[in-house]
């Protein structure tokens, strides 16, 4: 059985700042594009059999730049929609909502372009995710370039936990992790390794 390797997006200005970024659109920074070409030749080595990334640029051009071009487009992968909470940092959120924590509390609704969803809601999308790439699997390797919230909670679902499990997996721009199987149960491999890692 092959692995399953999840790419999270490189920077952008938002991510940097620690703005949650859910369907705005932002591209990379020169510093992003520069983390996710380091990733090529390591996933070079991968022997990847099918690759999927989300309908954002900054995913499509994390994963064009680590030479995972041609990668097929999944709605699916689409980030959190964190409605009203979308652009704002967690600081900004808790100075209107004191100890806030999204895992725990969720989003508020926004406008038509980002109307929020629930933890539950992202965990039906990576459900349907890997249930189309767990049969991939049995041929070698798949690709997910994705970002941070949405690739946490289908590691979380991946291993079985409900999905606010995502809480307890940090995970980086312009990273690799990869998942798979010990003994035929679920595994992590590798979590949230740089380029130079």
């Amino acid at each position: 059985m092959g692995e399953l390797i999840l790419v999270r997006h490189g920077e952008t200005e938002w991510s940097k700042a620690g703005r949650h970024t859910g369907r705005t659109d932002i591209p990379l920074t020169a510093a992003g594009e520069v983390r996710a070409a380091e990733l090529a030749p390591v996933l070079a080595r991968r022997q990847i059999r099918a690759m999927f990334t989300s309908t954002a640029a900054r995913a499509i051009r994390t994963a064009e730049l680590a030479g995972l071009a041609g990668a097929r487009q999944d709605p699916d992968l689409q980030e959190w929609d964190y409605g009203g909470y979308e652009g704002r940092t967690t600081a900004e959120i808790q100075a209107e909502r004191p100890g806030w924590y999204l895992w725990r509390d969720g989003v508020i609704p926004g406008d038509a372009a980002h109307p929020g969803e629930t933890v539950e809601q992202v965990g039906a999308r990576v459900d349907a995710v890997l249930a189309r790439v767990r049969p991939l699997l049995d041929d070698g390797n798949v690709a997910l370039v994705a970002h941070g919230h949405v690739l946490r909670v289908l590691t979380a679902r991946w291993l079985g936990l409900e999905p606010v499990g995502g809480r307890l997996f940090r995970l980086d721009t312009g990273t690799l992790s990869a998942l798979g199987t010990e003994h035929d149960k679920p595994v992590i491999q590798s979590w949230n390794v740089p380029a130079a890692g």
